[in-house]
């Protein structure tokens, strides 16, 4: 069989002479481009060839390779095997990775005699672990832009206890203890927890938004979305309301609002889905809209729930147009949240800033398993609100603290005269929902400065006489308001420097697994701060925290960490020239 396609080749054609070799051999045009083709030379094995035609047959094939390692003198990585006269397979395309992740930089050090206050809106979002770890399980470490640190953080439950009652509607707790990476500098965790209400919920007016474009048609995509919203329709009640719109090139109702009782009629609407054409997503979101409102429920909870891969491509497409018209829309007091599906065209950036207009959160879903925790397990904290607008205000007393870095919320960070401002969107908070924010902090005294300090800076100088040079290292503020008023709350919790533990070994695990995840987050973003401090510690760390865990979660965590590990010890082998020869 060698012959003779090598016969073929002298002739300028090619006989494959099985469905095999019809499915590998491509004809050889002229002139002859770089394409997918198989080359078999060794034709000296085959002795029935009379010589003149092998002589032939060897001269067209030399000819061959010479154009072919002239092609290929630019692309060395494609041409392994040309010169050694062996048999090679040039390499498909592959598909292009379309997928959008907003560059965030790591928020910087900070002297606090400089900028002793240090302002942001909270996160509930967790899409960027379950996306993380997405692309782990695919073998490929993630884009360093696709790791939000708080949002690895958030997604565990490390807030300590709920208040027993909704007139805190969350409870403060602050922390201190040394750094796993930094021996010289502390942990600061401030951990908020939202109240949880006994009983059922209150009645929910649902619009289920879903994409049906052609992009939808993976497995991952649709497939999973009609399961994802079906674990939902099961847990429905009477008094819910539940709308189904869908758009791709264009946008269409198919089911009016109906009572959560009738769990067929709902499950055939969405058994009937199927993708096909183009994404005008920004045509379906004011059809869900104008559905939300029509079935609206006076003191419900009435939220709209965008299942896309954030892929619109006709209608209102510009990034800026779309959460304008989003922000607008939150004013009929109709949340949106997004749950993000699929890979290759993903646009991460646009599910996570849609839901932050929307006054919603964002999750992604990679797994039904991720969707019964999100929809079933937490669908209290997805779907009730009990704190909108929440911000938080740390102020460093320069006596105390010499430097300071805020790890995550990168693109959350508010002006410090936003946090008394109460027409400043921020962030939400649901019903049982854990939200951690965590500060490296440098004590004053223990050396190790970053960042020099000013020449000409003036002595810091304190509103209150004798608080400067007290035990407070911090003082924390918390503006929140509750879901139906206009007119923000105050909380205040001030840190003190003998709250801090003597090791991390000596802290609470909510701390010390915060740290080991925070830890994990900053070295896949490339370690700026975390020095040497590896994959092993960040295990050991998780593993001695588990307790704190009643999902499971830390066991999958570990094991992630043992992903990102080998992951990161892969070595890529570029072809040389002399590779080539």
């Amino acid at each position: 069989m060698a012959a003779a396609i090598v016969f073929a080749a002298a002739c300028g054609t090619t006989a494959p002479t099985s469905k095999e070799d019809s499915a590998t051999v491509v004809p050889k045009p002229a002139p002859p481009p770089v394409t997918n083709v198989v080359v078999e030379s060794e034709i000296k094995n085959e002795p029935q060839f009379a010589p003149s035609l092998l002589a032939g047959a060897q001269d067209a094939v030399m000819q061959r390779e010479r154009r072919d390692y002239a092609a290929k003198a630019a692309a060395p990585s494609m041409a392994m095997g040309m010169m050694t006269r062996e048999a090679y397979v040039m390499p498909m395309p592959q598909p292009q990775d379309r997928e959008a992740y907003a560059h965030l930089s790591d928020n910087p050090i900070h002297r606090a005699a400089e900028q002793p206050v240090s302002t942001f809106s909270i996160d509930v979002d967790t899409g960027s672990y379950a996306n993380v770890r997405r692309f782990l399980n695919e073998g490929r470490l993630p884009p360093t832009d696709a790791v939000r640190v708080e949002e690895l953080i958030n997604y565990f439950d490390l807030a300590g206890a709920a208040p027993n009652n909704r007139e805190t509607p969350f409870s403060v707790q602050t922390e201190l203890a040394p750094t796993p990476w930094n021996t010289k500098t502390k942990l600061l965790r401030v951990g908020i927890k939202g109240y949880l209400p006994q009983g059922p919920l209150p009645p929910s007016n649902l619009v289920f938004l879903v994409d049906v474009s052609g992009s939808m048609q993976d497995s991952n995509k649709l497939p999973l979305v009609k399961s994802a919203l079906k674990l939902l329709t099961r847990q429905l009640k009477a008094n819910d309301r539940i709308s189904l719109v869908t758009y791709a090139g264009n946008t269409a109702v198919v089911l009016e609002p109906t009572s959560g009782d009738q769990k067929s009629t709902i499950e055939q609407a969405i058994d009937r889905l199927d993708a096909g054409g183009s994404t005008n997503g920004a045509g379906g979101i004011q059809l869900a809209y104008q559905q939300a409102e029509k079935a609206f429920i006076k003191n419900g909870n009435n939220r709209i729930l965008l299942a896309t891969d954030g892929d619109f491509n006709v209608g209102v497409t510009r990034f800026e147009s779309l959460i304008d018209m989003v922000k607008e829309k939150r004013k009929t007091g109709v949340a949106l949240t997004t749950l993000g599906f699929g890979t290759g065209n993903y646009n991460d950036q646009l599910m996570e800033q849609v839901a932050d207009a929307g006054d919603g959160n964002y999750s992604y879903i990679d797994s039904l398993q991720e969707a019964q925790k999100v929809l079933v397990a937490q669908s209290a904290a997805t779907l009730l609100t009990i704190a909108k607008d929440v911000k938080i205000q740390v102020e460093f007393n320069p006596a105390q603290v010499s430097e300071y870095r805020l790890i995550g919320y990168e693109n959350r960070a508010l002006k410090r005269e936003d946090f008394n401002n109460d027409k400043v969107d921020a962030g939400e908070i649901g019903a049982g929902h854990a939200v951690t924010a965590l500060y490296e902090i440098l004590l004053s005294g223990e050396g190790g400065d970053s960042v020099d300090p000013l020449r000409y800076s003036k002595k810091s100088s304190f509103a209150a006489p004798g608080v400067g040079q007290s035990g407070e290292v911090a003082f924390v503020r918390l503006r929140y308001k509750r879901p139906n008023e206009s007119t923000s709350r105050l909380i205040e919790e001030p840190v003190r420097r003998e709250q801090a533990r003597n090791s991390i070994a000596a802290a609470s695990e909510s701390l010390r697994l915060g740290a080991a995840v925070a830890a994990f987050g900053q070295k896949l973003k490339g370690g700026t701060y975390t020095g040497n401090y590896g994959y092993n510690e960040i295990a050991t760390l998780a593993k001695g925290a588990q307790a704190v865990d009643n999902s499971n979660s830390v066991g999958e965590f570990v094991r992630l960490v043992g992903l990102a590990q080998s992951l990161s010890a892969q070595v890529s082998v570029a072809p040389t020239p002399q590779m080539i020869e």
